[in-house]
């Protein structure tokens, strides 16, 4: 038997498991977005009303980070995705049957809670059986959020014949009880106490070049995360009405939304073999300035065919940026605590993205143009940079590599 089990056969075997489960499970993050035309339709609701039941799946996604992350340190994997699996299907089968909006909006929360297990706790039980590769093995788990957007939406729309949300979520409920639960016992092996020992001396060794004590460098990174995505959800929220206030149609918006998530997948898993190479700080560096770089590009009025190739551009610079936050944990902080401090930072990440979206409207409301809530997004880029810049400076050297 090898003296460790990092990037091991069984770990490549238990990444592609994770990012099976990973496509199923974030289900939630998108099923209420295809279904809203016709919730709204069958419950007579006003399209505000009928976002309520997202606005629930997002607060249960942000907390399910938080505090499933927690539980992953205490219990392991298995009985908290097998939990996830089991407020899924529970959450999307109550929906199907409720007969109002209060209901269905409440549980929604099981949907979003259930749904963050598959993010932020996975990612970091994944990141426990890699050390050279660790950077593309999160990545790789961390694309399965917008794999599942890619997947999902056709199934709910044949599930739903285009007009029957209820039917589309009862297939959802079925498909996460018959997959999730019982697929949450594949991953019963643990790592060993040898392959945590060395990355816990890894780790140590390379917070020590920061001079940062656990908590703050913890701290810093939460802050550079809330940062990174009040930039980030400005395009991604707006970009159908930032089309339509341009002159172009919604249809180009929701292309160019569909852009950006394809980039977005593509530059993760670029970005995250970069990490394997530079580091995940030098990672997080580089796709931060490239984000102000396209922030910076929407701000001029151009041709549609523009805007599609500064969707795209955007998306490339983007999609590194959140998975990189779970390499620099893994990197610098105790695997023990990977759980936890993965699921705090991933926490503060959908903060953002929650916080970036609504302010940029706020911000639109006030001016009647989005060049100010870019330029607030690009200040907020800024901090993020800074506080990356600090932590590289402090190491003393612009990047650092894997033991």
């Amino acid at each position: 038997m090898d003296a460790h089990q990092h990037d091991s056969r069984y770990s490549w075997i238990r990444l592609g498991l994770s990012l099976g489960l990973s496509v199923v499970g974030s289900a939630g993050m998108w099923a209420t977005i295809v279904v809203l035309p016709m919730m709204a339709s069958d419950l007579g609701l006003e399209r505000a009303d009928a976002t309520l039941p997202y606005l629930l799946t997002m607060a249960g996604f942000a907390l399910g980070n938080l505090l499933l992350g927690r539980a992953v340190d205490r219990f392991g994997i298995v009985p908290v995705l097998a939990l996830a699996g089991l407020s899924t299907a529970a959450g999307f089968g109550s929906a199907a049957v409720l007969p109002g909006l209060g209901g269905i909006t409440a549980v929604h929360f099981l949907v979003g809670l259930g749904a963050g297990a598959y993010f932020g706790p996975l990612i970091a039980d994944v990141s426990q059986w890699f050390m050279a590769r660790r950077g593309i093995a999160v990545a790789i788990t961390a694309s399965g959020n917008y794999l599942s957007g890619a997947l999902w939406p056709p199934v709910l729309i044949w599930a739903s014949g285009e007009t029957d949300w209820r039917a589309a979520y009862v297939v959802v409920a079925l498909v996460s009880a018959a997959v999730l639960v019982p697929g949450a016992f594949l991953l019963r092996r643990q790592i060993d106490a040898v392959s945590t020992a060395r990355a816990d001396a890894s780790a140590a060794e390379r917070r020590a070049t920061t001079g940062l004590s656990p908590r703050a460098l913890q701290a810093m990174l939460a802050v550079a995360g809330f940062g990174c995505c009040m930039a980030m959800a400005m395009p991604q929220v707006h970009i159908v009405a930032l089309c339509i206030d341009r002159g172009f149609s919604a249809t180009a918006g929701g292309q160019m939304l569909s852009l950006m998530l394809t980039g977005g997948v593509v530059s993760r898993l670029v970005w995250g073999w970069a990490a394997d190479r530079i580091g995940g700080l030098m990672v997080l560096l580089i796709g931060s300035v490239l984000q102000t770089a396209a922030l910076c590009l929407f701000l001029i009025e151009g041709g549609l065919a523009s805007l599609y190739l500064v969707s795209l551009a955007f998306g490339l610079a983007q999609g590194g940026i959140v998975p990189s936050y779970a390499i620099i944990v893994r990197e610098f902080l105790p695997p023990r605590e990977a759980g936890r401090r993965v699921g705090l930072v991933m926490f503060a990440t959908i903060v953002g993205m929650a916080v970036g979206g609504w302010s940029s409207g706020w911000l639109y409301d006030q001016s009647g143009s989005y060049a100010l809530a870019l330029w607030h997004g690009i200040g907020w880029n800024l901090v993020n940079a800074a506080i990356v810049l600090t932590i590289l400076y402090r190491q003393g050297r612009p990047a650092t590599g894997l033991a």
